[in-house]
Order: structure tokens, then C-alpha cells, then sequence
């Protein structure tokens, strides 16, 4: 069996799709001395380089190993990553990685679902998980999902709290979502109840790009939108959501009182302009990272089974960033007690659209949409 795993992975180096880049090195399942688990991720587009929802899961399998950004002593040896242009490859590549016998098969975002589950039934005795999907069900798939509504409570919180602080006079508030879908909409139903929470009559746009990554969409939206007096825009759309830092930095640079929201990953130093002056006000910190930590744990543990996994504000799943020193404290205090009444339950936050409808916590003709 060893020397049939070797020949599979020298085939699968030799074998790459059309439209996917194998990064740098490729992992072979059983051929190293080291006996801790081999794992790819699976990503979209915009790749680990995203800073935001694909680089935490990268963060993980990298903490996993004892590596860090700077330093990936063990990549091509224990994980990689293969990066999907075009959601035609998913389920070849879902395939090609399967078949190099990998031991766990990480894909992040519910835009793999449907190739997970008709790739994972092909190959019953493969380990896969996905995140923010709790609908693969088939017996070797790990899904994993997040209270995003809870984390996004509190950076909606935060921009109205700073708002207040800050005297600004009628602000607006603004989300811009990548593809839109049940988990997009748990971010913007979420900030928009943490905005309303503070400023019950504040206005609130929002914009979906359609797209995770182009943040050229975001800079043009995130620009008509500041110009026009949104205060802070809270972006949940992978790549495409750099654009609205990068705007935000512009404007910041010149002087304009406007701020970005980071998502998924602590996006503070993206948004940096002078010295340890940064466009993002806070993030929702998503920790993808625990997903992909817990699942190759539990494969290490011989725990790993096709279950639904949910990493709530309990959990320490989700939560708000305070890097930034211009967020005042009176909020960054606001916030954490505003964070333990949600933990307790005393705060209830719906996640989705219709449930925001129905307790009159939206406004009516958002682009959100619950499935």
C-alpha cells in the first residue's frame, strides 16, 4: 500500500487541471516520518492572499503544524493549497486531490458545496470538511458554521457607538456582500441589528458585487457612497471587500472622517495609512482557523466523522477587533458588555432576512437573500 500511495501522489504532480495553479510543492500522504496528518485546502479565486476569509483558513492548518506565515517549513511536505480560478474546476480538482490520497480535504465558502457532496460520495473513505455549509450530508464531511449574526452585531454596535462619539450628525451605514446567500446575510442582518441597536432610525444601504473577488466593484461602490455620507461600511465579500479599505484609506489620507470595516480576519494593518493610522475601524473576527485546527484534530484524535459543527460567540468563534487605538474605549467597554449579553442570551440576534422582516430589524428591499 505504501509504495501504490507514492506512485498515486508522483501521478497526481504530474497531472494539473486547467484552471487551477498548484502552489508551491506537492504533499504526499504517507511518505514522510512524521505522523501527523497530510491536508490540502481547496480555495476559490482569490486564494490564500485574500487577507480575509481563505488566509484564516490557511492560518489554521498553519498553527496546526507549529508554522507561521513568514515561515511554512512544512509546505509540500505535510499541506498545500490549490487555488480554483473558475467554479468549472471544483470538481475536478475536488477529484485530482482526492485521489493523492490526502487525509483531510479542506474547502472554504458554501460555492463548493454542491461539488463537495458529488465528489465526497465518489470517495467514501476521504476526509473532507467545508466551512460555512451545514447541508453536505454525507458521511465523511465535516460542515462547519459560524453565529456570524452574533460577531456582526458587534461591529455594527461599534461604527454607531464611534459614530456617537465621534458627534457625527445623522450617519449612514453601508454593507457590501460578495455572492449573496444564508451566510452573507447572517453578516449584514447582524450589523444592521447592531447599528439599529444604538441609532434605531440610522439609514443603511447595502450593494452586492456578485462576485468574491473584485475589489474594484467595492472601491467604486464604497466612493458614491462616502461622498454621499455613509460613515462606515462593513464589507463581507472575500477579496472583493479590500476595495472598500483601500477607499477608505484615500479619503482617510485627506482627511475625510469615513471608516471600513474588516471581516473574517483582524484587517487593521490592510487598512494602514500613516504610521499606526488604519482605515478599519474594527472586524468581525471569524475564526476560520478554529475550523480547520478542529478537524484536523479530530482526524488525529480518530474522532472525525460527517457531522455539523457550529463555533458560536461562546465558543470564541466569532468576535470583534479592538487593534485599532482610535476605536474609543468607551466603546471597546460598550462592546464587550454588549458581547457578554449575547453570550447570556439577554441580547437575541436573528440571522436571517425574514426573521429581521418579521421583528421590523431590516428595512424591506435589501439584496440579502436566505438560501
Amino acid at each position: 500500500m505504501k509504495k501504490l500511495a507514492l506512485v498515486l501522489a508522483a501521478s497526481a504532480v504530474l497531472f494539473t487541471t486547467v484552471a487551477c495553479s498548484k502552489k508551491e510543492g506537492t504533499a504526499s500522504s504517507n511518505s514522510n516520518a512524521d505522523n501527523r496528518p497530510t491536508v490540502r485546502l481547496v480555495t476559490d479565486a482569490t486564494g490564500i492572499d485574500d487577507k480575509s476569509f481563505n488566509a484564516a483558513a490557511w492560518r489554521g492548518i498553519l498553527e496546526f503544524y507549529g508554522d507561521t506565515w513568514e515561515n511554512q517549513s512544512l509546505r509540500g511536505k505535510k499541506y498545500d493549497v490549490v487555488t480554483c480560478q473558475t467554479q468549472d474546476q471544483y470538481v475536478p480538482t475536488l477529484k485530482q486531490v482526492s485521489d493523492e490520497e490526502y487525509d483531510l480535504i479542506v474547502t472554504t465558502g458554501f460555492t463548493f458545496a454542491d461539488a463537495l457532496a458529488e465528489v465526497a460520495a465518489q470517495y467514501p473513505n476521504q476526509k473532507y470538511m467545508i466551512v460555512d455549509v451545514d447541508y453536505v450530508n454525507v458521511p465523511n464531511v465535516m460542515n462547519f458554521v459560524f453565529t456570524e449574526e452574533q460577531g456582526s452585531f458587534l461591529v455594527g454596535a461599534a461604527a454607531a457607538l464611534q459614530s456617537q462619539a465621534e458627534g457625527v450628525s445623522n450617519p449612514k451605514f453601508g454593507f457590501i456582500g460578495g455572492i449573496p446567500g444564508a451566510t452573507i446575510t447572517k453578516f449584514e442582518m447582524g450589523y444592521i441589528q447592531g447599528v439599529k441597536s444604538i441609532l434605531p432610525d440610522a439609514e443603511i444601504l447595502d450593494y452586492y458585487a456578485n462576485d468574491w473577488g473584485k475589489p474594484e466593484l467595492a472601491k467604486t461602490q464604497a466612493k458614491n457612497w462616502y461622498d454621499s455620507g455613509v460613515y462606515a461600511i462593513f464589507s463581507a465579500a472575500g477579496g472583493t471587500g479590500n476595495g472598500t479599505i483601500a477607499q477608505a484609506k484615500e479619503y482617510r489620507m485627506q482627511g475625510k472622517n469615513v471608516w471600513a470595516i474588516g471581516v473574517d480576519s483582524d484587517q487593521y494593518a490592510d487598512g494602514i495609512y500613516e504610521g499606526e493610522k488604519s482605515s478599519v475601524l474594527t472586524s468581525m473576527v471569524k475564526r476560520v482557523e478554529s475550523s480547520t485546527k478542529y478537524a484536523l484534530n479530530s482526524v488525529v484524535n480518530n474522532s472525525f466523522k460527517g457531522e455539523v459543527v457550529t463555533l458560536s460567540m461562546q465558543d470564541e468563534g466569532v468576535d470583534f477587533a479592538a487593534s485599532n487605538k482610535e476605536l474609543k474605549a468607551s466603546v471597546v467597554s460598550q462592546l464587550n458588555s454588549v458581547k457578554q449579553d449575547i453570550i447570556s442570551g439577554k441580547t437575541k440576534v436573528v440571522g436571517t432576512y425574514k426573521a429581521a422582516l418579521d421583528a421590523g430589524l431590516a428595512p424591506t428591499g435589501l439584496g440579502a437573500k436566505d438560501n
